[in-house]
């Protein structure tokens, strides 16, 4: 356990400084309960010298040769896998999410994003466009954003970090970090990890703080550009401040998982509890929503209950947990509002609904299964975000695409059916910029393009790969003419 005095310190310009701060957040442990350090909230002036730095590194940095970009990120991604061990104790200590499970992918998956990064650099191709003239040429190529804002949640911080911050820096951006205010520490760490890399000073900068530092680091007139991921909440906060400079927003997901009456019930349980538990509930695409048809409902629930059995909820260090405590009181009094709106309005709680009271905090949620959700609860039309397999009943495949669609998120879907006229039906039908078959609603992969439906309020843009490397450039058209 850290001593009071242990306070984090900003980075800035290649080096860590102490803020001279007066206001500062104890992080405590969710694993533990444990006080680990404090974090400051970053001055005006800190936000302003990490800007500035950011600035004058970033015309030297683009101007760097694309191999030379590659290379970097190659020494980035191997410096966090030499620093692994180390970064997944950091991370479940502050996140919560279990060690063997959940850290250790997610530290091997961020070093893979820088050299997914680097090789999608390597690819950037653009078009030469005939003329109509035939002294004329015409070219294109991207040019880097300039100097990014970028804001990240506390439910991924490193997977997050690395989704902006690998192909930023591959294409010749260079920013101000903030991370949530919950998971400071780990970003910290990992901020140290990638200058093991010879990162030149400025291209990554980091401060820390609560919304308003992340309000006046997106309004600073140094900013060219933003990426934010969290609520939609503080999304639309974020836009405002924005205003017309260029942004990737990912923000909340309520997505249905519907199970058809063809589906494989055994692969759907699986997945349904999957999508419901993994990293305690707190992903944006979790099993927000399971919308299954009423042939089915029976043995659908049966198989979930004795699929949910095999989630253990426990110390995230030990190797049999799967399931960690949840990483706020806000998030887990989120969940218990949204299991007791549920039951007033008629719902039977099948399986756990409540705070596990044998752990060091209070923070430790039992896995919940949930039955017969009305479509008046606020689970329906909000995201819960924890451990919760809430389940609604619809009669056909119409009645599933109404209620599926009947929220004002739209970011992942899932659907089990046997059938691929009926699974075309549900991807030309469903509201959400991303929709899985026969999988679980929270699968993913890093270098797909992931994000919103337009027309909902999870925001604009895509993480994922290149087509983010594509949303943090713009292109540039040149015409020439050779006859003079």
């Amino acid at each position: 356990m850290q001593t009071k005095t242990a306070v984090l310190r900003n980075f800035i310009d290649g080096k860590s400084s102490e803020s001279a701060s007066s206001r500062v957040r104890e992080i405590l442990s969710p694993v533990t309960g444990e006080y680990m350090y404090q974090a400051p909230y970053s001055t005006a002036e800190e936000i302003d010298a990490a800007v500035s730095a950011a600035r004058k590194a970033q015309p030297l940095w683009e101007s760097a040769s694309v191999w030379e970009r590659a290379r970097v990120c190659y020494a980035i991604a191997d410096a966090i896998d030499r620093n692994k061990e180390k970064l997944c104790r950091a991370l479940t200590l502050e996140q919560g999410k279990p060690y063997e499970a959940e850290s250790l992918p997610d530290i091997e998956e961020s070093a893979e994003l820088f050299r997914i990064a680097a090789e999608d650099l390597k690819r950037m191709e653009t078009p030469i466009i005939p003329s109509m003239d035939a002294n004329k040429r015409i070219f294109t190529f991207r040019k880097a954003n300039g100097v990014y804002a970028i804001i990240i949640p506390w439910n991924f911080p490193t997977l997050m970090l690395a989704e902006f911050a690998a192909p930023a820096i591959a294409a010749g951006n260079t920013m101000v970090l903030k991370p949530s205010e919950y998971t400071p520490g780990i970003i910290s760490l990992f901020t140290e990890i990638m200058h093991e890399a010879d990162l030149p000073p400025g291209v990554f900068n980091l401060v820390y703080g609560d919304g308003e530092v992340g309000q006046q680091l997106i309004e600073h007139p140094g900013i060219d550009a933003v990426g934010f991921i969290g609520s939609h909440g503080t999304a639309e906060k974020i836009v405002r401040a924005a205003g017309m400079k260029p942004s990737i927003i990912e923000a909340s997901g309520n997505g249905p998982t519907i199970v058809c009456e063809d589906a494989d019930l055994d692969a759907a349980a699986a997945g349904i509890v999957h999508g419901g538990f993994f990293n305690a509930g707190q992903v944006c695409c979790a099993t927000a929503r399971v919308l299954v048809q009423e042939k089915v409902h029976d043995e659908l629930v049966e198989r979930v209950l004795s699929e949910a059995q095999n989630w253990r909820l426990g110390d995230p260090f030990d190797k049999v947990t799967k399931v960690g405590p949840m990483n706020n009181d806000a998030v887990a009094a989120k969940m218990e509002s949204h299991v007791q709106d549920a039951v007033a309005k008629g719902a039977q709680v099948l399986l756990g609904g409540k705070r596990a009271g044998q752990f060091p905090t209070k923070l430790y949620f039992e896995p919940t299964v949930i039955d017969n959700v009305g479509l008046d609860t606020l689970i329906q039309q909000h995201e819960t975000f924890g451990p919760i397999v809430p389940i609604i009943t619809v009669k056909d495949d119409e009645e599933a695409i109404r209620v599926g669609n009947d929220s004002y998120l739209g970011l992942q879907s899932a659907v089990y059916t046997k059938s691929s006229a009926r699974a075309f039906k549900y991807m030309n039908s469903l509201k959400t910029g991303n929709i899985v078959i026969n999988e679980h609603g929270g699968y993913w992969e890093p270098h797909v393009p992931f994000g919103g439906a337009a027309g909902t309020r999870t925001g604009w843009g895509r993480i994922g790969g290149k087509y983010t490397m594509l949303d943090m450039t713009h292109i540039r058209t040149v015409v020439w003419d050779f006859s003079r």
